[in-house]
């Protein structure tokens, strides 16, 4: 298959597979991207995660944007991103179409409650192989340590969070000298 069309049509498959957006995405990226296409390892989806908190927009462009632009320039960037946007703005639109007919339908209420639940457990699991592959050594866990303090008890934002990391990663291995 042709690399744009394979961008287009693997991307396009992440956004009409993913509710929740951001990091809900994170599971069928991590399936997609990593184990069955190959185009990235866990470590650089957790990089271009990273950068994408650091970055304004939606996560899920701009890790399509980086895959789409790595795999193939400029144009493979512009199909990834528009792949992964083009279900969702169907989807929406569809949606906005329709919303006040089927809103207070208790089983499209259930149906949604169901695929929340679903949605946290597949995080859930991507995460846990995130943290495997990111988490390898005291360096790693002490960052990830003192995020996750900073994250769930101060609230602070992304961006900062993503920059005390690298802060402390960087002052850590400096003060150990460089050693692994």
């Amino acid at each position: 298959m042709n690399l744009y069309v394979d961008l287009f049509l693997t991307f396009a498959k992440v956004g009409v597979c993913t509710f929740g957006g951001g990091i809900a995405m994170l599971p069928i990226l991590q399936r997609e991207l990593v184990e069955d296409k190959g185009w990235a390892t866990n470590e650089e989806l957790t990089d271009y995660y990273a950068v994408g908190q650091c970055t304004p927009g939606i996560i899920a462009v701009n890790t399509a944007t980086f895959i789409g632009f790595r795999k193939a320039g400029n144009w493979g960037g512009i199909l990834a991103t528009l792949g992964v946007v083009f279900p969702s703005v169907v989807i929406i639109s569809l949606i906005a179409a329709f919303l006040r007919q089927f809103s207070d339908i208790p089983a499209v209420a259930h149906a949604f409650a169901g695929i929340r639940a679903c949605v946290c457990a597949l995080v859930l699991i991507s995460i846990l192989k995130l943290l495997k592959s990111s988490v390898v050594d005291i360096t790693s866990a002490i960052v990830f340590s003192l995020v996750l303090i900073l994250a769930a008890g101060v609230g602070l934002s992304p961006v900062l969070l993503v920059i005390v990391a690298g802060v402390c990663g960087l002052s850590i291995r400096r003060m150990r000298g460089w050693q692994k």
